[in-house]
């Protein structure tokens, strides 16, 4: 049950980040958060089986609640189900600009439109599918992990207009988007795998560098490149 101070955070942050998203945000994103509309809005926090019903209808996928962070073994076995993980606990008014651990907002509003888009949900099912396949091999994962970070989480993708926001931690974080707006204290980089896979992240900072894909389709081969590549690991 949620507050009526929850209600508000929710509309404020939905409020001012889909504006702030209207000229950054991949289309992907924005085409599919007409899809998602109906059932995920500003004027209350959804109802997970109202979105359920939606998202299962557009493209197979459901929302599984989870108490927050989950293991990454988890996770991975979660997507290869076509189910999203999400945590029903919501930021604090104090917590608007910059949270460390996802809450609902970055689940819902961050994730969830982008897998009413067919490509994207098959994508992020094969990625689940993907992780399975080496979820015994911990260094394996890791680099699985870093390629989910900087693409999945916080990449960027080439469109006609310019470079645009494509990660859900960019998506739903209002200081994120201002941070890649002003470009100041960031890089922007053409998506380069051997980086990315031996790059560690952060998950208590703003990042400073972002990749930038050519498209989905160039993502996913990418990704099929990077699976033949561990498992090859995997078997030596």
């Amino acid at each position: 049950c949620y507050s009526s101070e929850d209600h508000q955070v929710w509309k404020i942050l939905f409020e001012r980040q889909w504006e702030n998203l209207q000229d950054i945000a991949c289309s992907t994103y924005l085409e599919s958060f007409e899809a998602a509309y109906p059932v995920l809005h500003e004027k209350a926090i959804p109802k997970f089986s109202d979105l359920n019903k939606a998202l299962f209808a557009s493209t197979g996928w459901t929302i599984e609640v989870t108490p927050g962070l989950i293991p990454v073994k988890e996770f991975l076995a979660l997507l290869a189900e076509r189910k999203f993980p999400s945590s029903t606990w919501l930021r604090r008014m104090d917590q608007l600009d910059y949270l460390e651990e996802p809450d609902m907002f970055h689940d819902i509003f961050g994730h969830v439109p982008m897998l009413f888009d067919k490509t994207y949900a098959d994508f992020m099912h094969h990625f689940g599918k993907v992780g399975m396949s080496l979820s015994e091999n911990e260094d394996l994962i890791t680099v699985l992990e870093r390629f989910y970070w900087f693409t999945v989480e916080f990449g960027m993708m080439e469109e006609k207009e310019g470079d645009k926001i494509f990660g859900a931690g960019i998506l739903s974080s209002f200081g994120e988007t201002n941070q890649i707006r002003a470009g100041k204290l960031c890089t922007l980089e053409p998506f380069d795998m051997a980086q990315i896979t031996g790059k560690e992240f952060r998950k208590d900072i703003m990042q400073a560098n972002y990749f930038v894909s050519d498209s989905l389709d160039q993502m996913s081969r990418h990704l099929d490149q990077l699976h033949q590549f561990l498992m090859a690991k995997k078997a030596a």
